[in-house]
């Protein structure tokens, strides 16, 4: 058997999370949202697989992504009111079906327990956010939670990044993004903070394609990725 790992290098370390596709498994009730939609203006529902990796930038994209691929593109004019039929019915049914991927909790719970600040960096709207975390519980793991509208600009932009890591009470270069996507992959290294990403999360360009440091296939991997990337950051007692 393993020797257990030697956590206390996580102190002080910021760990900053993606939230759909990386610590909740949310695509049934986004998906849904959006067939609903689809259905109301005609259109035929697509198959979860199909539109799974157009989650991660944002319900317009999905919207878009989705009526598009269904062979019915949206409109500017159409998009403002879709766009909040969408919304409303999403908020409504937030919790549905979506879960934590598996070993999410126990593993951040060991995080937490060791020392490290945990926070959401999400390009989902906080509101929503913190409504889905609180229907599943999930809220009081995190010192905060910082959706596209809370920060200056939304990933890629490395000042989503930083913003969340400042929220946390932490600095990047004490830092590592967790996160399954294009958007995650272009902050962290904008922002020159290590990479993790998860094998299991929404993405339509390859995972294994994005250039994370370390990429995982299970939360029990998370603690032993983190420790060699904040191996040689500074100390919580060292300055800068």
């Amino acid at each position: 058997m393993a020797a257990p790992l030697d956590l206390t290098a996580l102190a002080g370390a910021t760990l900053a999370f993606d939230l759909d596709g990386t610590l909740v498994d949310t695509a049934p009730d986004l998906v849904g949202t959006l067939n609903v939609i689809l259905q109301e203006e005609g259109h035929a529902p697509l198959p979860l697989a199909e539109a799974r990796p157009f989650i991660g930038k944002g319900a317009r994209w999905l919207l878009q992504r989705g009526f598009t691929e269904a062979g019915h593109p949206i409109s500017d004019d159409a998009m403002g009111g879709l766009f909040e039929r969408f919304i409303a019915r999403y908020n409504a049914h937030i919790a549905d079906e979506s879960a934590p991927f598996p070993g999410m909790v126990e593993t951040l719970e060991t995080l937490r327990g060791a020392g490290a600040r945990l926070v959401v960096c999400t390009n989902k709207r906080t509101d929503l956010s913190t409504n889905l975390l609180d229907a599943l519980n999930l809220s009081s793991l995190f010192e905060a939670i910082v959706g596209a509208d809370a920060a200056p600009a939304q990933k890629p932009d490395r000042r989503h990044l930083e913003t969340a890591i400042a929220r946390a009470g932490g600095r990047p270069d004490r830092a590592v993004m967790i996160g399954d996507a294009a958007p995650d992959a272009g902050a962290a290294r904008a922002a020159g903070v290590p990479l993790v990403l998860v094998s299991f999360g929404y993405t339509e360009v390859p995972v294994a394609e994005l250039g994370a440091d370390i990429l995982i296939d299970h939360y029990a991997e998370l603690p032993g990725a983190c420790l060699p990337l904040l191996a040689a950051c500074p100390r919580p007692n060292e300055t800068l």
